[in-house]
């Protein structure tokens, strides 16, 4: 893996698990789910919601991007 494989990996898994944590206490705080209907429900709306990044190799060079769902266009991150 390159530097920059490492860094998409590690900023997909933070902003995986900020979501997940968010959206665990809000599923709990705000819903009538109980048991382990909590975590996934929480999963799922954080893999759907969070934002992809990706290093992809380009003429210029190894680029990191980053497309989100709330995004029309891909945006080169650094």
């Amino acid at each position: 893996m390159t530097k920059l494989q490492v860094r998409a990996f590690l900023y997909q898994l933070g902003c995986f698990a900020i979501l997940f944590i968010l959206f665990r206490f809000l599923v709990l705080k705000y819903s009538g789910l109980t048991g382990i209907w909590i975590p996934f429900t929480a999963f799922a709306i954080a893999t759907l919601i969070g934002p992809k990044f990706q290093a992809v190799k380009t003429k210029d060079g190894e680029k990191l991007f980053m497309k989100w769902i709330f995004s029309k266009d891909v945006k080169e991150i650094g």
